[in-house]
């Protein structure tokens, strides 16, 4: 085996380690967009099968599943979730829009419009009495969330590690439940195990994809060993505070409300609040930022996404280690002062 392949391998077992699962089930993937292609192209459907989403899905995912379904005659079904949101509520409409031609769930363990953590061991454990696929979409989970994969109960995994695992971009991976194994289909053909000098693994369609550089996945072993030493608990207690202090303080401001998420125990690392809607207000989406996110970012140096959803106007903020009550105090007073909340 290659320098790179033993160290491709030994972070495989770092992170298996970490997510609570065992490296012969995980494929480094450099993210979970990819990650959900692959899925999309290993599971065989046919013309009238359908995909059953979320209505809090991320918009790349619902890309790959649609045109997933335009090259097989299969169709998305989108389950609305209860407003704000709750497990019971959540599991009923998932469980309504099932019919006999489900054949894959696909679904966020932590939404990204939205903020909201969704009882994905539930869903599956539903999916798995009626015979049904199940595929999460877990990037916001790695770090903000103890995962133990093997226990979720889900048939694929998809995830990045750059976001709060501070893994560089260009580094994740998909986890895969043994019996799919033999069936997994990599979208990038190359040279396969061929070059790894090992007995034929399935990871191998997706670890060797032409002269791909391996550094992006290798540093995964130095995020966890960080948060070995500072402590996730250490990262989530800060994120938290700063969190549930923003949430308190903009739903304090006139007009702004709760969003998806109804307490504090809802939220660890992120959140998202209801903004009023100006007369004039027209949806933000790709290339069209709300002007609010333009004035924040431009006139305060402060990224933070103002987005729509389901007809909705909505702030999501974001904390880490990095972050300081200074930070969060900055944004709630551009947000209070700003032409553009109203």
């Amino acid at each position: 085996m290659s320098a790179d392949g033993n160290k491709l391998a030994d972070t495989a077992e770092q992170l298996a380690n970490f997510l609570h699962t065992k490296p012969a089930r995980l494929a480094l993937i450099d993210n979970a967009t990819i990650a959900m292609n692959i899925v999309a192209e290993s599971v065989e459907l046919q013309a009238g099968d359908e995909v059953l989403f979320t209505d809090h899905e991320y918009g790349a995912v619902r890309n790959i599943w649609q045109r997933k379904c335009q090259s097989t005659g299969a169709k998305i079904v989108t389950a609305q979730l209860p407003f704000p949101l709750n497990d019971e509520g959540t599991l009923s409409a998932i469980g309504n829009a099932i019919t006999e031609r489900t054949r894959i769930i696909v679904i966020s363990h932590v939404t990204s419009p939205t903020a909201a953590i969704l009882p994905v061991q539930r869903v599956c454990q539903l999916a798995r009495q009626r015979g049904i696929l199940t595929a999460i979409d877990g990037p916001h989970a790695i770090a903000m969330l103890d995962l133990h994969l093997d226990d979720i109960g889900c048939d694929y995994y998809c995830a990045s590690c750059h976001k709060w695992l501070c893994a560089p971009f260009g580094s994740g991976f998909l986890w895969v439940h043994p019996k799919h194994h033999n069936k997994i289909q990599c979208p990038i053909v190359s040279w396969g195990g061929s070059i790894a000098g090992h007995a034929p693994l399935w990871q191998d369609r997706t670890n060797w994809l032409g002269t791909r550089d391996p550094a992006p996945l290798i540093s995964i072993s130095a995020a966890i060993a960080f948060f070995k030493r500072i402590g996730l608990n250490t990262f989530r207690e800060h994120a938290h505070q700063l969190i549930c202090h923003a949430r308190k303080e903009l739903l304090a401001i006139d007009g702004i409300g709760p969003f998806c998420t109804a307490t504090e125990q809802d939220v660890i690392s992120m959140c998202a609040v209801e903004l009023p809607q100006p007369a004039n207000w027209q949806p933000g989406y790709h290339g069209h930022p709300d002007p609010l996110q333009i004035e924040l970012r431009e006139q305060h140096g402060i990224e933070t996404p103002v987005a729509s959803w389901n007809g909705k106007r909505f702030l999501r903020v974001s904390a880490h280690l990095y972050n300081s009550i200074a930070h969060i105090d900055k944004l709630l007073g551009a947000v209070r002062a700003s032409p553009h909340l109203r």
